[in-house]
């Protein structure tokens, strides 16, 4: 579980990945659910959950097909209106307090590791593309390597700085994009 903080909510995000759509043994019920009807089980679902003062406004659940994620401090953004989080290959961006699904938007091809904010925009680093999304959810670029976005030893596979990305792939392959997608070196 991770906690998170707004100028004015407390947001909890915990992996719930027993949930199934109308199951009598959900163990936790949610107020709104962000994936559709399925027969089979999504790869991650995340509860999340509004607070404020410590009283619970408000829950929702999402989930999406694709590679499985984790939360981590780089899982989620929150913005004083907004969460926007990575879950399986799709970045789902809700509103708060209310939880309602602004936009979803499929950003890798098969899981979405981290997101960054970049000015309006986010950044996405996912195990095939590295993504740039803008504030309605619409892919203003995506670039790949010759092999996945992450090293053997699990460090350093992502960078973000003022002046560019840098990317380094499994073969330890090194990827520099400035922030409009290019390859700089």
């Amino acid at each position: 579980m991770a906690d998170f903080t707004s100028d004015k909510y407390k947001i909890t995000i915990d992996s719930d990945p027993t949930y199934r759509f109308g199951s009598a043994d959900n163990i936790n019920d949610y107020d709104l659910i962000h994936f559709p009807e399925s027969e089979f089980r999504f790869t991650s679902v995340y509860g999340i959950k509004v607070f404020k003062d410590e009283v619970l406004i408000k829950s929702a659940v999402i989930g999406a097909d694709g590679g499985a994620t984790g939360i981590y401090e780089n899982s989620a953004i929150i913005e004083s209106d907004r969460l926007v989080i990575c879950c399986s290959d799709s970045i789902f961006c809700l509103s708060i307090p209310d939880l309602n699904l602004i936009w979803k938007t499929k950003a890798d091809i098969f899981t979405c590791f981290e997101i960054f904010k970049r000015q309006d925009n986010y950044i996405v680093h996912g195990e095939l593309e590295i993504t740039m999304i803008d504030r309605n959810g619409k892919v203003l670029w995506r670039q790949s390597g010759a092999d996945i976005f992450v090293t053997p030893d699990g460090r350093d596979s992502f960078i973000m700085t003022d002046e560019y990305i840098l990317a380094t792939d499994w073969e330890n392959n090194k990827y520099k994009f400035d922030f409009n997608g290019q390859i700089i070196s």
